[in-house]
């Protein structure tokens, strides 16, 4: 359907700017014109409204709602002895589909459109059930094909078909344990067959070792890869990752929570890094991006190096954290001709009376509940009722 979002306080955010008064008309899903006055059979009345683009999660775990704050007060260690391993051990393939499609459903109701699954596959049959659900909720999505954590790798013919189940609102990438967890003759395999295959690679990554150095010395360092927290990589080793042209994705609040390490925002910015923000896990957060904006923000304050803005955080939940998932070409902003997916914002709610930065409101005061609208590729997102389900796996689950 064509229409025309009228008379909005519209935000976009390459650069940030703020555009009161302004109409964003979408055509077949994607975004055809911003400005002021735009013509279309089908007027949505923004008066008193918010429009900005979608948000991007780069990194969430999203099956994990199924075990939502049970591990809240748990260091990294413990949630990986007493939740992660133990779970995946027993999750089935429709239990891993009705957690993602949850997780999924989740994020839409924050704002959400985008969003970088980082999942586990035992088997293939685990990847189709996760990648059905993905599609089930009508989010955009970059499905990570990956191990089960310390458990044996993904089948290299497992990883092929599953390159296959890409297509429409899903992308697909592989999400191996990496430089930092591997034998470093594995990592040169994972990263070989994504190549081929032409995968982007999605991993998590510690400070020890070197990993990234070890990645430029076998020719495998590319921009074609997203890097998960790395709060203890040397400066050395962020400038490789910025001459690489990669990303990177930061959890502000599970790292604070699990104890990862001081936080990096302010120096991947400082090397010119394209950094994204990620909610990772909600077994431990909340799991909606005003949250997550409130915490890079917050802890930038902890941190050395550059000054960092509430628009440069608008910017991490957004473009850049498009880019820093090789998303940018599509999702993060309202250039004219991206997929429209975009988020509708009641202006005149309490918390957001009095506002004089549209920006710095939108990253200190609003919340999930401003609400109005979402949409994915100029589809207006629906809820669905799946806590029956959810709540069949947890009983499960506690036995």
């Amino acid at each position: 359907m064509d229409f025309v979002l009228r008379n909005a306080l519209v935000i976009d955010t390459d650069p940030v700017v703020v555009m009161p008064g302004t109409d964003v008309l979408v055509s077949d899903g994607r975004i055809a014109a911003v400005g002021k006055g735009l013509p279309a059979a089908t007027v949505i009345d923004c008066t008193d409204r918010i429009v900005l683009p979608g948000f991007v999660d780069t990194h969430r775990h999203l099956w994990q709602v199924l075990m939502r704050s049970f591990c809240a007060d748990m260091t990294l260690g413990e949630y990986l002895e007493r939740m992660l391993m133990p779970v995946q051990a027993v999750l089935s393939p429709d239990e891993l589909r009705i957690g993602t499609l949850a997780g999924a459903l989740e994020c839409m109701a924050s704002g959400i459109t985008t969003v970088q699954d980082f999942s586990f596959a035992p088997t293939f049959g685990h990847a189709e059930a996760a990648v059905r659900g993905l599609r089930e909720s009508g989010v955009r999505a970059m499905y990570g094909y990956g191990q089960p954590v310390f458990g044996p790798a993904c089948a290299e013919e497992d990883v092929r078909r599953g390159a296959a189940l890409g297509g429409g609102l899903v992308d697909i990438a592989l999400a191996p344990l990496g430089p930092s967890f591997s034998d470093i003759g594995v990592v040169e395999r994972d990263w070989l067959l994504a190549r081929s295959l032409g995968m982007r690679v999605v991993t998590h990554v510690a400070g020890k070792g070197n990993p990234i150095s070890a990645l430029r010395d076998r020719g495998l360092l590319d921009a074609n890869t997203t890097f998960v927290h790395g709060n203890e990589l040397g400066d050395d080793e962020l400038k490789l990752v910025a001459e690489a042209g990669a990303g990177v994705s930061i959890a502000p609040a599970v790292e604070a929570v699990m104890g990862h390490g001081v936080p990096m925002v302010r120096r991947t910015r400082a090397f010119g890094v394209p950094t994204g923000l990620g909610v990772d896990t909600v077994t431990a957060v909340a799991g909606d991006m005003f949250s997550l904006m409130r915490a890079a923000l917050l802890s930038t304050h902890l941190s050395e190096g550059v000054h960092v803005t509430p628009a440069d955080v608008l910017r991490m939940a957004t473009i850049e954290g498009a880019a820093a998932i090789g998303m940018a070409d599509r999702v993060g902003s309202l250039g004219v001709g991206k997929h429209a997916d975009l988020v509708v914002l009641r202006a005149d709610d309490l918390n957001l009376l009095g506002t004089h930065d549209p920006v710095a409101a939108l990253v200190t005061a609003a919340h999930p509940g401003n609400l109005e609208k979402v949409f994915v590729g100029g589809v207006e997102a629906e809820t669905q009722d799946v806590a029956g389900a959810v709540r069949d796996v947890v009983a499960r689950l506690k036995r």
